[in-house]
């Protein structure tokens, strides 16, 4: 039987240790900043003396403000564990931005995140939030990968011919990556950073 990881965002120790109570993880990774202020450190400090007996405790430091960073660190975490551990999410703690980035991981690894938790303030109930799945075709997906490792403007003829697509089949799985807005056609075909979260 695999264990329960708990990957949270840290600012308060409040969140996460309501979150380790209620989903009793046996591994808790923090996502914190890379200069983490006082508060971080304290709440840290809080959750090591109290938890760092019980469970496995592990910090993960990342950009404040790079959702997408946040996002493929967040994704590295969850494959590195193995297949029968599940995998739990807490978006509590921490900036907005790092919660943004821990929630389109968990949309990326939508097969291997079982529950994404949110406490709110008000209540002591916790909040489940969907697990939403970016859903890509494979079409799509052979194309965001192109994008992502060949940077530069590419043409509609090109892509089709590099990505073995017929160019009927590249215009509309292009308008679909378009009207999810995970590529942009403003100046050549490029990708977003929804994008490129989503190809993780």
């Amino acid at each position: 039987m695999g264990k329960k990881v708990l990957i949270a965002t840290l600012y308060g120790s409040d969140p996460v240790m309501l979150s380790v109570t209620k989903l009793s993880p046996d591994r808790l990774f923090l996502l914190m900043n890379k200069e983490p202020n006082a508060e971080q450190e304290k709440s840290l400090k809080i959750i090591k003396d109290s938890l760092g007996s019980v469970l496995e405790v592990k910090t993960i430091k990342v950009d404040l403000y790079d959702i997408v960073g946040i996002a493929e660190k967040v994704v590295e975490i969850i494959d590195s564990q193995p297949d029968e551990d599940e995998i739990l999410v807490n978006l509590t703690s921490g900036r907005k931005t790092q919660s943004i980035g821990l929630l389109f991981a968990a949309y990326a690894r939508h097969e291997k995140v079982k529950k994404i938790a949110y406490y709110p303030e008000e209540s002591k109930e916790v909040v489940y939030l969907p697990r939403i799945s970016f859903k890509l075709t494979s079409s799509q997906k052979r194309i965001l990968e192109y994008l992502n490792s060949h940077k530069g403007d590419k043409s509609m003829k090109e892509l089709a011919e590099k990505i073995d697509l017929s160019t009927a089949m590249l215009y509309r799985a292009i308008d679909e990556l378009k009207d999810m807005d995970l590529v942009s056609t403003d100046d050549g075909i490029k990708l977003t950073d929804a994008g490129r979260i989503a190809r993780l």
